[in-house]
């Protein structure tokens, strides 16, 4: 207390600058014992700004704290952490008017940010609970030890407590005087970005997340009830990534609109603007909010900041680098990459990204089996947009380089492998974010995950990937790029795939004429459309134009590549499929008939194309009526794909449907109806029941059953 006759002291206003964000505390001094009386009340409430309407979502971490607060004595530390901006701020104030709106319970509140305000916090919560102005100034003065004189004081309180600690982000304050404690008096909530257990030994973690979509909605419905719809505000509230800090000054923007009212279907295109961070900030005007927390924009440059100070410059590195990225599951083997050391020392990655972790910046999570690493959408597009540019290119780079080395140097067909599309959403924002020197290698690389993805059988996938790439990259590399046309040829392929013959033959055609303008007919990227494109053709049933183009890619390929070159063998083998019997038995001079042997010999036995010639040497055989060999020859490949691939994948299937016709043409009735109900159930499952290629296989199903089917 101070010595004012009137019982009334004086006021200690200061301002506390630490890493550019400015925290003012100003604690009051009475001389009575409460705040009815005009006793002290700076720490009686929570130093924030606007609180949320309702809090939204939280039931469960609130029904714990509330429970705990309720029935236990005291002495528990609990911990509220989460990355900047997802509401534990919110959480802490809810549970503090709940308490403090309980007779008896007394709400304590310190803003832990910083060293002084920590311990002008605490001093004050010394004076709240019965300290002296004497014993007071000697611990201001360093005349003994401070944390020792709020402890005695909070363990004395008659009344029972709940202390909560405000962004206590920098844990390592705490350790300098053992200001955090326990009481049997009361409770402690502390909240804080850093997730590490080792900085809250005997505490409960509780983790703040972002908020389910449902609740995201109704906290832009609590705010802007009249912009829009709920399900409209879900879509926005996705756009946000449900982030509570984003979804509130959102709210608020809307809430504000006089002039021009702003809708939410408006706002949340604006959402898909390059400056999507800017927009959200500007909810921030109208909340009247100045400090950078309160900011998606600024928020998480306090941290990266703090990273600078503790030697950590490579954590701000990393972060940069992984914003070049998408905010999706990001397999942790990328960053394991010798390349990475362009942005940061590759002996330090694991330190910078265990500092993330513990920053609540990033987190670990599983997907496909693969351990990743993700981070908030908003959070990569705040740090993207305050990257230096002096920066960039060698982000670009080094992205780029890690992205190359976790796609399959030369796509091959295997198995389906869901860990091939956690890359796609990282590919494409590559893209999104590459200038012009990164964008084409960034779009081959692209290119070769969309083949990887079609060699497994994915062909939606291998399609949306080849197409949104293209329109990526052409922005900076035009539409005749050589790459930008490889993407596009190979979207034509998996078009086919899927059944969509008429778009297929347009995009082929239309990517083919071009590179045979641009680069020649013998060139390998004309050639490998051309080779797409046949395929359209000849299930078109246009066999001439088909096989025509046919040949026209092997003599290209040959010229370009060498005849023994895989690409070159593959186009050969097409034509043991393409040509009636009569021609398979002249062409070229009689030895297309001995290309599998060829194969083996070039390739080895396992090679896909290998597999692939033998595949079509069947069907040759089976053509020429040489049905024993043609059974032999597919029941063995049919038996290797099926090891090798699975009985789902696609050329498992076609090697099926043949062996089916081998053994109705050898008269084995039972078992070939038995091969295609298989084939046709697996097809319609995969493929669906309107692709060409299943209603091809029913067809045949219906000619077996019905005795219309001859050989």
């Amino acid at each position: 207390m101070t010595g004012g006759t009137d019982g009334h002291a004086e006021d200690h206003g200061r301002v506390y600058q630490s890493h550019g964000d400015q925290h003012i505390s100003e604690h009051h001094h009475y001389g009575d014992d409460g705040p009815d009386n005009g006793g002290p009340d700076s720490v009686r409430r929570p130093a924030v700004g606007r609180l949320p309407v309702a809090l939204r979502d939280r039931s469960e971490v609130m029904e714990r704290l509330r429970t705990s607060v309720r029935t236990e004595p005291g002495g528990q530390v609990y911990v509220l952490y989460g990355m900047g901006g997802s509401g534990k701020t919110a959480v802490a104030c809810a549970l503090f008017q709940e308490v403090t709106a309980e007779a008896g319970r007394v709400g304590l509140w310190v803003n832990a940010s910083d060293r002084a305000s920590l311990r002008a916090g605490m001093l004050a919560v010394a004076a709240d609970r019965g300290a002296d102005d004497g014993e007071l100034l000697a611990a201001r003065n360093g005349l003994r030890p401070a944390a020792d004189l709020v402890w005695r004081y909070l363990d004395r309180s008659a009344e029972p407590w709940l202390l909560v600690l405000d962004n206590t982000d920098e844990p390592e304050i705490l350790r300098d005087g053992d200001w955090l404690r326990t009481s049997p008096r009361g409770t402690v909530l502390v909240t804080t970005r850093r997730a590490a257990a080792r900085w809250w030994p005997g505490a409960e973690l509780q983790y703040i997340g972002v908020l389910p979509r449902e609740d995201a909605a109704l906290v832009l419905r609590d705010l802007a009830p009249h912009s829009g719809t709920t399900e409209q505000a879900a879509r926005v509230a996705d756009r946000l990534g449900r982030l509570p800090l984003a979804l509130t000054l959102a709210g608020g923007f809307l809430s504000r609109q006089v002039i021009d009212p702003w809708t939410m279907d408006a706002y949340g295109d604006q959402l898909d603007s390059d400056e999507r961070v800017q927009l959200i900030d500007r909810g921030a005007d109208a909340l009247s909010e100045a400090d950078p927390r309160h900011l998606v924009g600024l928020t998480w440059q306090l941290t990266l900041d703090a990273f600078e100070a503790r030697g950590l410059p490579e954590a701000a590195a990393l972060l940069r680098l992984l914003a070049r990225f998408a905010a999706e599951p990001l397999p942790l083997a990328l960053l394991n990459h010798a390349g990475i050391g362009a942005v940061l020392p590759r002996a330090r990655t694991e330190t910078a990204l265990r500092a993330l972790l513990d920053q609540s910046l990033s987190e670990l999570v599983d997907a496909a089996d693969t351990r990743c690493v993700q981070s908030h959408g908003i959070l990569l597009d705040s740090v993207s947009a305050a990257t230096p540019a002096d920066l960039v290119p060698a982000l670009d780079t080094t992205a780029v380089r890690l992205l190359d080395g976790a796609v399959p140097a030369v796509p091959d067909a295997g198995p389906h492998d869901s860990r091939l599309r956690l890359l796609v959403p990282h590919a494409l924002a590559l893209l999104g974010h590459v200038g012009e020197s990164s964008a084409a290698d960034a779009l081959a690389v692209t290119t070769r995950l969309a083949a990887a993805l079609h060699r497994t059988g994915d062909y939606v996938s291998a399609r949306e990937t080849a197409r949104n790439a293209a329109g990526l990259a052409q922005r900076h590399l035009g539409a005749d790029h050589r790459t930008v046309l490889a993407a596009r040829s190979r979207e034509g392929r998996a078009l086919f795939r899927l059944g969509r013959y008429a778009e297929a033959e347009a995009v082929l055609r239309a990517v083919r004429d071009t590179q045979e303008r641009l680069f020649g007919a013998d060139d390998p990227d004309t050639t490998d459309s051309g080779y797409g494109l046949q395929l359209v053709l000849a299930n078109l049933g246009r066999r001439e134009e088909a096989v025509a183009l046919l040949r026209d890619t092997v003599a290209g390929r040959r010229s370009a590549l060498g005849a023994a070159h895989p690409l070159t063998l593959r186009a050969r083998a097409g034509l043991l499929e393409m040509l009636p019997a009569a021609e398979v038995v002249t062409e070229e001079g009689g030895a297309l008939l001995s290309l599998p042997s060829e194969c083996e010999r070039v390739l080895g036995p396992d090679h896909t194309v290998t597999l692939g010639a033998r595949h079509n040497h069947a069907w040759a055989l089976y053509l020429l009526g040489r049905f024993d060999e043609a059974d032999r020859e597919i029941r063995q490949v049919a038996e290797a794909y099926e090891r090798r691939f699975g009985p789902e994948y696609p050329i498992v299937l076609a090697a099926r449907q043949l062996l089916s016709r081998n053994r109705a043409a050898l008269g084995h009735r039972e078992e070939r109806i038995a091969l295609m109900t298989d084939v046709v159930e697996r097809r319609d499952r995969g493929l669906g029941p309107e692709h060409p290629f299943t209603v091809a296989s029913r067809n045949l199903l219906d000619a077996y059953r019905s005795g219309r089917w001859r050989p």
